[in-house]
């Protein structure tokens, strides 16, 4: 017995040896915490949520690239994602423990070495036939949480892959593809929650925000934003109703609020100081506004909802009775600002709406503190009462209904509309720069003729009700960054472009405001005056958001590269803008040449 326990010694000893690395290799292990989440916007090191803060603010502080020194950013490296799978790419990096994690169309997430941009691992997803996005292939970025990066994919699918192997962790299904669901938005992580919601506006989907546990994917509660569903918890596993959404018929009549839109399709931001997540919703369905009289809550709105309990708080709508596509998808932006005639602190949130007003509203309450336009040619609302909070509608200004007297039943009166349905803003985020007291919004100028015509609902099929055309209002200019004021409720400047711009903002403490424009060029303007200090061409349309993050003491720039998108699938005078644009799909990354220079 003797002689062999001295034989089994050594390979006892190296079995401790090998055990005590792997626990140390685990406690080194940099997995992504409920509190790296919370103070995304506070910390320089990485990027490791979507708006580089859940309050979406996409702000950084880092002045190392400033207005002086950012005429020596030059590209570090560049990867292409390869394929003929191009189309628009929209994803916004994630940056954490070294490595850059990245989306792109067709639902696919690379994981890349951030300081040289090696591959490091890809996970493609096999999509089925008949998805039925409704504006192009994109997704709009991924989540990180513990040691899972996770994101949706485009036949309505969460995915949660193992972020050092690329490995699927768990899977699960939003809902039916086939019904005209689908998923491009970036998750939102709350306290341990995965909070998702879905697109599909336009083929009569059911709106909601879902919340599921981050680490196994399993359901915690689902929120529908149509008023008339039911809200669901899940207990120990099973599905209890938490709650009908809103009023049965309140603001619906019939049955319509059964497949009224009000799509999530653009994910949500979270305020730490109120506890609420705060979703945008899509337009009512159909568009044909006639068919369904009402306000059509919670359409075209901002709802804030408690994670805990997945109950609404809160709701203001932007657009009552929707009736020109004019989601409320757009993200809802804390920030403070001083009263200036009490000098109290306001908890507020900004939100630029494709209806073409920019919306100040307390965010404790959801009680509107001012809306103004950031477009300048605004026909359906000549403003808002700021007492009531409704707007003020302009006579004739909605599309006409097919069935009125002396129509034929097929073509409503056809209106002139700006903003068209595109929007004064879509998708493309703006920034807030908490030095400035700024919004930098990526605004478009257009307009469209709209008419009505009858539709019914079926299943998996466009569900519109409407026909349209899209036309430029100027002849030098659709797209401009605009700077502006939400105190004093006006633009202070702005940058005309030719093209619409379809890419979000990135806005620092060095004093620059980052975008992208579809000619593929990615610019640096002087946040307080609009002044253009710096650009680079990508070789493609950039559609995608800026991020930017400090390694051994040197700040990088990344941004996505690949034209697509909503903008080039419509016909008109935007086409002949945007027609000659070339296609890409890679993620551009830069420094400063000399960090010398940068520190002078």
């Amino acid at each position: 017995m003797t002689q062999r326990s001295r034989k089994m010694k050594k390979p006892f000893a190296m079995s401790v040896i090998a055990a005590a690395l792997l626990v140390a290799g685990a406690a080194q292990a940099k997995e992504v915490s409920d509190a790296d989440i919370l103070n995304d916007a506070k910390t320089t090191g990485d990027v490791v949520h979507f708006g580089l803060g859940q309050q979406g603010q996409r702000y950084s502080a880092l002045e190392q690239v400033n207005v002086k020194t950012v005429k020596n950013l030059v590209p570090v490296w560049s990867f292409s994602f390869g394929g003929e799978k191009q189309r628009g790419q929209e994803s916004q990096p994630l940056i954490h423990d070294g490595k850059m994690f990245v989306t792109a169309s067709y639902s696919r997430l690379f994981a890349l070495d951030a300081k040289t941009g090696k591959k490091l691992w890809k996970y493609e997803h096999r999509l089925p036939e008949g998805i039925m996005p409704c504006c192009d292939v994109v997704n709009r970025g991924a989540a990180l949480y513990d040691n899972l990066v996770i994101f949706a994919t485009l036949d309505a699918q969460l995915v949660a892959l193992n972020k050092d192997t690329g490995k699927v962790v768990w899977k699960d299904k939003i809902d039916d593809y086939a019904a005209g669901y689908s998923a491009t938005a970036a998750p939102l992580i709350v306290k341990g929650l995965v909070i998702t919601g879905v697109s599909g506006g336009e083929f009569g989907v059911q709106g909601r925000m879902e919340a599921r546990d981050a680490k196994t994917g399993k359901m915690v509660w689902m929120r529908p934003t149509v008023e008339g569903n039911m809200g669901y918890k899940w207990v120990n596993g099973e599905k209890v109703e938490n709650g009908i959404s809103g009023t049965l018929n309140a603001t619906w009549t019939g049955d319509l609020w059964k497949t009224g839109g009000a799509a999530t399709w653009n994910g949500a931001t979270y305020d730490p100081d109120t506890n609420l997540v705060f979703a945008g919703t899509g337009n009512p369905a159909p568009w044909n506004s006639h068919l369904r009289p009402g306000d059509n809550l919670f359409s075209s709105a901002t709802v804030a909802i408690d994670p805990d309990t997945g109950k609404i708080v809160w709701h203001y709508q932007t657009t009552p009775h929707d009736g020109w596509d004019f989601d409320g998808v757009n993200e809802f932006v804390s920030f403070d600002y001083k009263d200036p005639k009490t000098g109290q602190i306001i908890k507020a949130g900004g939100k630029a709406d494709r209806n073409g007003f920019f919306f100040v509203i307390d965010r404790t309450n959801g009680k509107l503190i001012n809306a103004f336009p950031f477009v300048k040619d605004i026909t359906w609302a000549k403003g808002f009462d700021l007492s009531t909070g409704r707007p003020i509608y302009t006579e004739g200004g909605r599309p006409g209904d097919p069935t009125a007297v002396g129509e034929d039943g097929k073509k409503g009166k056809t209106v002139f509309s700006a903003p068209s349905f595109l929007g004064g803003k879509n998708q493309q985020q703006i920034a807030y720069n908490p030095k400035t007291g700024l919004f930098y919004v990526p605004a478009n100028e257009w307009g469209m003729d709209i008419w009505n015509e009858p539709v019914s609902y079926k299943r998996g099929a466009a569900y519109l009700g409407a026909g349209f055309t899209i036309k430029a209002l100027h002849d030098d200019y659709i797209g401009t960054l605009r700077a502006v004021d939400p105190v004093a409720g006006k633009i202070v400047w702005e940058n005309k472009n030719f093209a619409p711009l379809w890419g979000g903002v990135l806005t620092t403490g060095g004093g620059l405001s980052f975008y992208g424009t579809p000619e593929g060029f990615l610019k640096a303007l002087d946040a307080k005056t609009g002044k253009e200090v710096w650009s680079f061409q990508t070789g493609s349309g950039v559609v995608a958001p800026p991020v930017t993050w400090q390694e051994n003491g040197e700040q990088y720039v990344a941004v996505v590269s690949g034209w697509g998108g909503a903008v080039p699938l419509w016909g008109g005078d935007v086409a002949r803008r945007v027609n000659f644009l070339e296609q890409g799909g890679s993620v551009w990354v830069f420094k400063l040449h000399d960090s010398k220079v940068a520190s002078k």
